[in-house]
């Protein structure tokens, strides 16, 4: 039978993985979460009509540990697709290989003046207003966020996050009309995103774009405190059951041997 010392190690072992386990969740914040220090790329930087740009640290202000930031249609893996509902030039089907990487023959993404925008000029997909934009930085990331619109319908577009190895993190949509902050990071901070997608997912009459694209490392983003999925509960309870069934039956042992 195992000792109580044991069973207290697999406990402890137990509750080191949290952490693990929560770690490839993301959750939405607002451009107020990207505290100082964090990155800001307004895409007033380069010239409007500059496609694909190519962003390092020295061109947005950033630190010397600032990451480089590409731009392209979509990653490596996926493709065009019209399965989401809405206009088949920006929709995105399919899920990135690793490592990740932009697709360089995916439509191409460039710094477009836009009336619609209160800080043009705007990062757009191709077409013009209607495809898709893939957002990688050579390192990873705890949070990334950006302004997006014009939009005509709820739930239409999203940010999808992943990770260095392609791997799915999470993705937040559009909740209201008009412009609005599409952010996310990870729940307990830690860096893991290496890339983002903005896409529709849906519906989306009057077109999209991004702006003020904003991005942290761990510490740059307030990061939720991170709530363990159900499964991580089912394991600890599970732990823990078996931890009080060994003490019981220390205890029965105790009282016979006594007795």
């Amino acid at each position: 039978m195992k000792s109580l010392k044991t069973v207290l190690g697999m406990a402890a072992g137990l509750l080191l993985a949290l952490p693990s386990v929560a770690q490839a969740q993301v959750t939405r914040v607002t451009k107020d979460d990207f505290v100082a220090g964090s990155g800001l790329i307004t895409f007033s930087e380069k010239p409007v009509g500059t496609v694909n740009p190519t962003y390092v640290a020295a061109d947005y202000g950033g630190g010397p540990d600032g990451p480089t930031v590409t731009f392209d249609g979509f990653f490596n893996g996926q493709s065009l697709g019209a399965g989401c509902g809405g206009v088949a030039t920006g929709c995105v089907v399919g899920s990135p290989t690793g490592p990740l990487t932009l697709n360089a023959a995916s439509p191409n993404a460039s710094i477009v003046n836009d009336g619609a925008a209160p800080n043009s000029p705007v990062l757009s997909g191709s077409p013009t207003f209607n495809g898709p934009i893939g957002i990688l930085f050579d390192r990873d990331l705890a949070g990334v966020g950006f302004d997006a619109g014009f939009f005509n319908a709820i739930g239409g577009t999203a940010v999808t996050a992943y990770g260095a190895d392609g791997r799915l993190l999470g993705s937040v949509s559009n909740t209201g009309l008009g412009i609005e902050f599409l952010g996310l990071v990870t729940n307990d901070g830690s860096e893991q995103i290496r890339g983002v997608l903005f896409s529709l997912v849906g519906n989306e009459p009057a077109g999209f774009a991004i702006d003020s694209l904003r991005f942290g490392r761990r510490g740059q983003v307030v990061a939720p405190n991170a709530v363990p999925e159900p499964s991580t509960w089912a394991m600890l309870i599970l732990g823990f059951g078996a931890l009080g069934g060994m003490m019981r039956q220390r205890k029965q042992q105790a009282r016979v041997a006594y007795a």
